[in-house]
């Protein structure tokens, strides 16, 4: 099974494309090979520049006490288990201590004279080639543990926020039970009543080589299926898809 994920709101989805630079980030600065390393630089940039547009620090300390709040909530249910909330309100207590203790996101690099340059020439098309940057060329062939050496210390600093959007994220697909439904030729639709979800979580068989196309508000929810043809254009689906849905709240 493969899964796709739909954000209900901007906000979700915001979260979403940052994880989505956290794990190219990770998976590349594991590599050692010089382009594995090049592609992690260009993605810590783009890190910084999510930061600098909006405040994502703030908006993740805010959720995570928003959580923190509404578990704290729980206590006195009968129902619950203690040692597992305070499990996981101390993890939330944590991630939320150690992004609070941070100032600015990344501003270790925005100090960096060096990286201050490269940034700005990694913007232009081609602009980090040796002819435009030579320093950066001789940053290149270092050896592979000298050029993970500075990747580690320039990604330490976001760590804090990626443990507190990880555990965000993992509590709201957490919160979503998993149901096995069907789509009547290829297309299925949900009334809701005016339930809000902020994620939708869709698993389908891979053998199928299809994919769904989703939309959600606080009235209905659609999922149509696709394929496609040999030039990539969509096409629907016509015939039933099993597939598994998961509608996430938190």
């Amino acid at each position: 099974m493969i899964l796709y994920e739909y954000p209900c709101n901007e906000r979700v989805r915001s979260l979403l494309r940052v994880e989505h630079l956290f794990d190219r980030l990770f998976f590349f600065a594991k590599g050692t090979d010089v382009h594995h390393h090049q592609i992690s630089v260009a993605t810590l940039f783009d890190l910084l520049d999510i930061c600098d547009r909006t405040d994502l620090r703030g908006a993740v300390l805010q959720d995570l006490e928003r959580q923190r709040v509404a578990l704290g909530a729980l206590r006195q249910h009968p129902d619950v288990d203690a040692r597992t909330l305070d499990t996981m309100l101390a993890e939330i207590q944590g991630a939320a201590a150690e992004l609070g203790a941070q100032g600015r996101i990344g501003q270790e690099l925005r100090d960096n004279e060096w990286l201050a340059s490269l940034r700005g020439r990694i913007a232009v098309p081609g602009g980090s080639s040796q002819v435009d940057m030579p320093s950066y060329f001789s940053w290149q062939i270092k050896p592979p543990e000298v050029r993970s050496t500075d990747l580690h210390r320039w990604i330490t600093p976001f760590l804090p926020l990626y443990k507190g959007l990880a555990l965000i994220l993992r509590m709201l697909r957490d919160s979503g039970d998993v149901v096995d439904l069907v789509a009547r030729q290829g297309a299925y639709q949900e009334m809701l009543g005016g339930k809000v979800f902020q994620l939708l979580r869709v698993w389908v068989d891979t053998a199928l080589n299809i994919f769904p196309e989703m939309s959600a508000n606080k009235y209905v929810i659609w999922v149509r299926f696709a394929s496609q043809d040999r030039e990539l254009k969509p096409q629907p689906v016509t015939n039933d898809v099993s597939f598994k849905l998961a509608r996430c709240n938190v």
